[in-house]
């Protein structure tokens, strides 16, 4: 199966007020994750991080809701200013290493893997 890859957006900083608008988002946290199906178990990486964002007056600016339209645009935003391309590949690369491990773990007998 090929990998799904899914955003989240837990929470986002704004100021009540600046340059003559409301709730202007300046950070955006996010989870970007992939996730594949492989012989009956489901794999998965996660890449997480927080961009920051400058609105100038007079730019164009879409009012905050807490609605799913408002959110696919913070997602615009983030494949507009992020290395999706390198995010993806990488989480692929680490899929690949859960699926088929390239190393271990090994511990002296007496000792308990905790």
């Amino acid at each position: 199966m090929a990998i799904i890859y899914k955003w989240d957006i837990p929470q986002m900083n704004a100021y009540i007020q600046s340059e003559g608008e409301d709730k202007v988002i300046y950070t955006v946290h996010w989870r970007y994750t992939g996730s594949e199906e492989s012989g009956g178990k489901t794999y998965s990486s996660t890449n997480i991080g927080t961009q920051s964002y400058t609105y100038v007056a007079g730019e164009p600016f879409v009012p905050y809701e807490d609605t799913e339209a408002f959110e696919a645009v913070v997602i615009e935003w983030l494949e507009g200013s992020l290395d999706v391309s390198a995010m993806q590949a990488g989480i692929a690369a680490a899929i690949a290493i859960e699926i088929a491990p390239v190393n271990e773990d090994l511990y002296f007998t007496w000792q308990s893997a905790e």
